[in-house]
């Protein structure tokens, strides 16, 4: 019930296409546009999705092309009914979180990245090196897990000598102080993992924290 709610409030954020062309991805739009493709028996879909937000507000929307031209475009989350099925999006801070194939009986897939984006280029990395991708997936995950927890570590100390939240809960002296320097390195290594976990569109709560 709370799935069919969320869904149909998604689907009310759905509006018409204008029916131009799907563009040609080009290559300085690495990292600022992820396109992903699903083909079936009835027509091939493509989601084009635009980081920095349209020119005229800003807002980023997920663009749904039918056959190579735009049917529909929604603001995120965006669900778009298609035969047999939805496809789900929704992108985080740091890139990609979600776009998946539903189908009607609950099955799912995820669309196919196109192989000049940094998604489909990731996906490439995964199945051409596989060891070095399980590497890099597992450093990438450790990096978010230790930004996250050094800067839990540094924000509750102060926190908890707020005097009503002190006298509650009484004081915690963070172990760790780390110098500006450090602080801005350990950032900037969170943002890199989150970013890389987000092109494998596995980014999580975990990643939302980091953000």
């Amino acid at each position: 019930m709370k799935q069919g709610w969320r869904q149909r409030l998604a689907e009310r954020r759905i509006r018409p296409g204008d029916g131009r062309p799907l563009p040609r991805f080009r290559w300085w739009q690495l990292f600022s546009r992820s396109l992903f493709l699903l083909n079936t028996p009835a027509a091939d879909y493509a989601v084009d999705v635009r980081h920095g937000g349209d020119g005229r507000d800003g807002e980023v929307r997920a663009r749904l092309y039918r056959d190579g031209l735009q049917q529909a475009l929604s603001k995120m989350p965006a669900h778009f009914p298609v035969e047999g099925g939805v496809i789900e999006v929704e992108a985080g801070g740091f890139g990609m979180k979600r776009c998946h194939f539903v189908t009607t009986d609950g099955a799912e897939r995820l669309l196919t990245p196109h192989p000049a984006s940094a998604q489909g280029r990731r996906a490439r990395l995964e199945q051409t090196r596989p060891g070095l991708s399980r590497s890099i997936a597992v450093v990438s995950t450790a990096l978010v897990l230790i930004g996250v927890t050094c800067a839990l570590l540094q924000l509750i100390d102060p926190i908890s000598q707020i005097p009503p939240i002190r006298e509650a809960f009484g004081s915690f002296e963070s172990p760790l102080r780390l110098p500006l320097w450090a602080n801005i390195s350990l950032g900037v290594v969170t943002v890199l993992g989150s970013t890389e976990r987000a092109l494998r569109l596995r980014s999580s709560w975990l990643d939302s924290i980091a953000n």
